[in-house]
Parts: structure tokens; C-alpha cells; sequence
């Protein structure tokens, strides 16, 4: 999956590098942009990170990345930012969204709301 560069220009402040060790040691960071792929390949597709395709970063390096981009806020806040950059260029009008649960799956035999 390769993420346009117009999205990337978008969110690109947003993935940040990780740190660098004063001492020049240590290996230095996988590309964002790379592992950003990496990560949208397994929200696309719903494989397990084990099945990354080779030709992204290790699925290790892409699941680490993703739980550290989701504990600081950092998905929610590119997707809001892609949200608003489409609804600036006119794309989507957000004041008529909603929240439908109506292709929600209920598992059979699941709780079952009584009155």
C-alpha cells in the first residue's frame, strides 16, 4: 500500500523520528514513511503483523511503532488531520456524519439487552 504524497504531506510532522542516542550508538530508525505503510498494510488487509510482506520493515519494528503511535494519540490526531484536509479541499462535508451501527456483527448467543 503506498500512501499518496499529498496524505503524506499531511500527517508527516505528525509520525515522528524516534531518538537519537548521544553516543552515535545503536541502530539508527527505520523510515516513517515505511513503517507508516507497513502499519496501513496490516489496517487494510486485517492479516496478523507475522504476515507483514518482506517488502516492508519487520513486522516487529511496524507493531512496536503502531502501539507507540496509538498510546500518544498519534493515529487519531492523522486521522483527524487527513479528515480535515479533505473536507478544506471540499471533499466531505462533516457536519453531516454519524455513527451507524447497523453493520455491527452480534455474536450468537451474546448478551442480549432486556427491558
Amino acid at each position: 500500500m503506498k500512501l499518496a504524497d499529498k496524505r503524506w504531506e499531511v500527517i508527516k510532522d505528525l509520525i515522528l523520528d524516534g531518538p537519537k542516542r548521544s553516543d552515535g550508538k545503536g541502530r539508527p530508525w527505520r523510515d516513517r514513511g515505511d513503517v507508516l505503510e507497513g502499519i496501513l498494510w496490516i489496517l487494510k488487509t486485517g492479516a496478523q503483523w507475522s504476515h507483514l510482506p518482506p517488502m516492508y520493515p519487520p513486522y516487529q519494528t511496524c507493531h512496536r511503532r503502531f502501539q507507540q503511535c496509538r498510546e500518544q494519540g498519534v493515529m487519531q490526531k492523522a486521522v483527524e488531520a487527513l479528515a480535515r484536509d479533505l473536507h478544506e479541499r471540499g471533499g466531505v462535508d462533516l457536519s453531516e456524519c454519524f455513527i451507524d451501527g447497523s453493520l455491527c456483527m452480534a455474536k450468537k448467543g451474546g448478551f442480549c439487552w432486556q427491558d
